[in-house]
């Protein structure tokens, strides 16, 4: 069955201005990378659709939603926070990048894709339930979790996130919603210096001290999320997919590197095989070193394609 791979041009027209981590180049990197692999031939390409408002409403609040597009400027830029603001063409992009993880859940529930992977920005995983921050608009991760959980009625379902940032949108948003899982690792301390003082049965958050490599980080997915997934018995799992943990990008101070995505991934995908009909969703949230973020999809999608 095939892998699906879900993008548009809208995505890479939102810009925070040249000297921003998150610049559309990230997109291209990816795509290129993509190509020189030769995976781009063999992956069904979808062009995202816009996320309607009662979707983006599933997680988050009505007024936070209207705010956003109330502040989508006409020139220049708005700024939602000190990380994070809009040009012209965010709001597009955003809508995009949600609706990007809703088509993966339509594709994979209805058998015409295995899994899923959403190539789009901005990011989604620190948005909150009412407020955006770091670098994110709206949580496209958490948009698709909920809508797979009321159009598919599924009792479980996992979400995992090897970003090197702690994904605190998505934890608050699921943090009363047991039938959600959530499996972090991230750097600590460091922003957004949240996750350490979870105390959830459904929650599952490991931080990782600067300078971690990849048998940490193995050591600690081996010891604390794949015993919780297999447990847990997802029928559906969705990935905040974040390579910024990669030791060549110098954003934060993690040293992972292509064969640690790769390893995860496949270890993700032997659960989903497992218990999920190897359904999957990825999405693509932090990776700043753009050589290396492109290496480290291909070894992403090459691990979901097993």
């Amino acid at each position: 069955m095939p892998i699906a791979l879900i993008s548009h041009p809208d995505c890479a027209l939102h810009d925070m201005g040249d000297r921003h981590p998150e610049s559309p180049a990230r997109l291209g990197a990816v795509q290129n990378q993509l190509i020189s692999s030769g995976l781009d031939f063999v992956l069904m390409h979808h062009d995202a659709p816009q996320a309607s408002r009662e979707q983006l409403c599933l997680v988050h609040a009505p007024e936070y939603v209207d705010s956003i597009v109330n502040k989508a400027p006409i020139e220049g830029r708005a700024w939602l926070d000190p990380d994070t603001c809009m040009n012209p063409f965010s709001l597009a992009a955003a809508l995009r990048a949600a609706g990007a993880v809703v088509l993966g859940v339509d594709l994979v529930m209805s058998g015409q894709s295995s899994a899923a992977f959403c190539n789009v920005r901005p990011p989604g995983h620190h948005a909150e339930r009412d407020r955006a921050m770091g670098f994110c608009i709206f949580n496209n991760i958490a948009i698709g979790a909920e809508y797979a959980r009321q159009a598919y009625q599924l009792q479980r379902i996992a979400i995992v996130d090897f970003d090197v940032h702690h994904g605190n949108g998505t934890e608050h948003i699921f943090q009363n919603q047991p039938d959600v899982l959530f499996c972090s690792t991230f750097q600590h301390p460091f922003y957004p210096n949240t996750g350490v003082e979870t105390d959830s049965a459904h929650i599952v958050n490991v931080p990782l001290a600067a300078g971690s490599d990849g048998a940490q980080f193995r050591s600690a997915v081996e010891s604390h999320w794949l015993p919780r997934l297999q447990a847990f018995k997802p029928e559906l799992i969705l990935i905040s997919a974040g390579f910024d943990a990669h030791i060549e990008d110098d954003i934060a101070g993690l040293r992972l590197t292509e064969s640690d995505f790769a390893w995860v991934t496949g270890e993700i995908r032997k659960i989903a095989d497992t218990h999920a009909g190897g359904r999957i969703v990825s999405s693509l949230e932090g990776g700043y070193h753009l050589s290396a973020l492109g290496r480290s999809v291909v070894a992403h999608i090459n691990a979901l394609l097993g």
